[in-house]
C-alpha cells in the first residue's frame, strides 16, 4: 500500500469540498482558529511516516484526551474502573444529563462529558500532583517533552462550562465522585486544553495499533488485553451519537474532539490523524469524517 500518494489523492480531493461546518464558538478560544487548516498525517507500524497540509500545526486535541485520560486511570485502578463507568454507547451528546439519571449518576461510557469527568475524579485520588503528573505521562509515552496545556484554552472552557458544572455537580449528588466538582473540573479543563499536532497524535496513538506496545523502546504502555478494550471503547463510543455513523462509514477505531481534531487506528496496521476545526452537527470534524471514509474506502483497509 502506497500511503503517501493514496493520502495526497484524498486529501487534494476533500481539500477542494465545500465545508459546511461550523467551529465550536461556544468554546471562545476555538472560534479564533483559521477556518481553513486541514492537516493529514499517518504513522504505521512498519515505521512509514508521512504528513499533508497543516499537519505540524499544534491544536487543542479536547475530547481526544479522554482517551490518555482513561488509559493512565486504567492503568492504576485497572478492572475497578467499570464499576465507576460503564462501556456502552450513549445514543444522547456529549453533554447530555438524561441518562444520568436513569443509571443513577453512573456515565455510559468514558468518553462522555460526564464519564471523563469521573475518570478526571479517580486520577484525583489517585495521583500526587495531577496536572504535572498527566502531562509527564502523556509526554513519556510519546516521547515528547514538548507537549504542554493551553491555559488560554482551558480558561475559555472554564468561563463558559455551565453544562460542565451542572453535570458534575449532578454526578456527585449520586455519590459516584469523591472530589470536589470544582476542583475535578479545574483538572478536566487542564486535560482537554493539551495541545498537539496531528503528527504528534498519531506517532502517540500508534501503540494501540501495537497491542498496546510502544515501537520505540518495545514499553508495555497496555496489556494486549487492554489494549483491545481501549479500542473496543473509540469504536463504540469515540463520536458520541455519530459512532455508529463512523463505524459504518469509516471502520476503525477512533476518537474526535471539538477542536476538530480526529484519531483513528488500524490495529496492527497504523495510527492516522486528522484535523479540520468545522465540525458537523454532531460536533466531529466536517472534512475530517470525509476524508477518513474516502481513505478507507480507497484503501481497503477497515476493520469490515
Amino acid at each position: 500500500m502506497n500511503f503517501e500518494e493514496l493520502i495526497q489523492d484524498v486529501y487534494l480531493k476533500i481539500k477542494s469540498r465545500e465545508d459546511k461546518g461550523e467551529r465550536a464558538s461556544y468554546i471562545p478560544e476555538l472560534s479564533n482558529v483559521d477556518p481553513k487548516n486541514f492537516g493529514v498525517h499517518i504513522s504505521t507500524i512498519n515505521q512509514v511516516n508521512f504528513g499533508i497540509g497543516n499537519y505540524n500545526d499544534k491544536f487543542s486535541i479536547q475530547s481526544i484526551s479522554k482517551v490518555l485520560a482513561l488509559i493512565l486511570a486504567y492503568r492504576i485502578v485497572g478492572d475497578e474502573i467499570w464499576d465507576r463507568v460503564g462501556v456502552e454507547p450513549s445514543g444522547t451528546a456529549f453533554n447530555s444529563l438524561f441518562q444520568l439519571e436513569a443509571d443513577k449518576g453512573i456515565p455510559r461510557n468514558p468518553f462522555l462529558n460526564g464519564g471523563a469527568i469521573v475518570v478526571s475524579d479517580i486520577l484525583l485520588s489517585n495521583l500526587k500532583n495531577p496536572k504535572e503528573d498527566f502531562i509527564d505521562f502523556v509526554r513519556g509515552i510519546s516521547n515528547n517533552t514538548t507537549l504542554e496545556y493551553s491555559n488560554s484554552i482551558a480558561q475559555s472552557e472554564k468561563d463558559v462550562g455551565y453544562r460542565n458544572v451542572a453535570l458534575c455537580n449532578f454526578i456527585k449528588s449520586f455519590g459516584q465522585i469523591e472530589n470536589e466538582p470544582s476542583v475535578i473540573l479545574d483538572f478536566y479543563y487542564d486535560l482537554c486544553s493539551l495541545e498537539m499536532s496531528c503528527k504528534e497524535l498519531s506517532e502517540l496513538f500508534l501503540f494501540l495499533a501495537n497491542n498496546g506496545l510502544g515501537l520505540q523502546n518495545n514499553e508495555s504502555i497496555l496489556s494486549e488485553s487492554q489494549s483491545k478494550r481501549i479500542n473496543a471503547l473509540m469504536q463504540t463510543c469515540g463520536f458520541y451519537d455519530e459512532s455508529g455513523e463512523f463505524a459504518f462509514k469509516v471502520g476503525l477505531p477512533g476518537k474526535s474532539g471539538v477542536g476538530g481534531g480526529i484519531i483513528a487506528i488500524h490495529p496492527d496496521q497504523y495510527a492516522i490523524a486528522v484535523w479540520s476545526p468545522k465540525l458537523n452537527k454532531k460536533g466531529n470534524s466536517y472534512k475530517g469524517m470525509m476524508f477518513l471514509e474516502e481513505f478507507t474506502t480507497r484503501s481497503e483497509l477497515s476493520l469490515f
